[in-house]
């Protein structure tokens, strides 16, 4: 008889996960943080490329400090992020038998592609989003912004694109499991439209119609492919 419960099993299983990613997170920020200046100018080009300003200011004695830590931790998670990845489809896959587990590997990579993918997309589109925003007034009202307001809006850009992003996986694997068939997804269109618009809407950082429009039209194109990938690899 097990000395553990289920229960327990999977608390513990949960916990050493947890202590990988985080190790893995750390080791990343560690690094990013060495090459931070880099990391800095790659995430400000930018703005910079769209106001012609040579830098941000910052306005307390702490926030550079602040500023470059959140940095270094956001970079990390993105290096860390294959491991990440990992550990978290390695829990939440239920018993695998040995034709899934030989899916498992594909699965990780996909979802790895698909956040990094999101993520240079979404930098791609950070400058059309600013320069966007910043049209906006800009006769009348000159912008001076602060260093880590833009970081934080620039880090939750390039984040919300890497999740949204693996948006597919996940609806492949509600097809794999018997959830939905692909008649069901090509019926469920207009509902699918507006619910990418909906979430969009809510978790993009300004809300404004470009920045949705340049999210919401790649989560469509992969609603439609993965249609086709659960009719010609499912076949449900």
């Amino acid at each position: 008889m097990s000395d553990k419960s289920p229960l327990m099993t999977h608390i513990t299983e949960l916990r050493n996960r947890l202590i990988k990613v985080s190790i893995a997170v750390i080791i990343g920020s560690i690094v990013a943080f060495v090459f931070r200046i880099w990391i800095f100018d790659v995430i400000v080009a930018p703005y910079e490329r769209y106001t012609q300003a040579s830098q941000l200011a910052f306005f307390r004695p702490t926030e550079a400090f602040s500023l470059f830590m959140r940095l270094s931790l956001f970079a990390g998670f993105v290096l860390a992020s294959p491991i990440v990845i990992y550990q978290a489809w390695a829990f939440v896959s239920p018993a695998l038998t040995r034709r899934e587990k030989c899916r498992t590997l594909p699965v990780v990579a996909v979802l790895i592609l698909l956040f990094l993918g999101g993520v240079a997309f979404g930098y791609w589109s950070l400058e059309r989003g600013i320069a966007f925003l910043l049209d906006f007034g800009s006769d009348r009202i000159e912008p001076v912004i602060g260093g880590d307001y833009y970081l934080t809006f620039a880090l939750r850009f390039l984040l919300v694109f890497g999740l949204a992003f693996e948006f597919p996986v996940f609806l492949f694997a509600a097809a794999a499991m018997g959830l939905v068939g692909w008649r069901t997804l090509a019926r469920g269109r207009r509902w699918a439209v507006l619910i990418i618009v909906t979430v969009g809407a809510v978790v993009t950082p300004s809300g404004d119609p470009l920045t949705l429009l340049l999210l919401s039209v790649p989560l469509y194109l992969f609603y439609e492919i993965t249609i086709w990938l659960v009719r010609l690899v499912l076949r449900r």
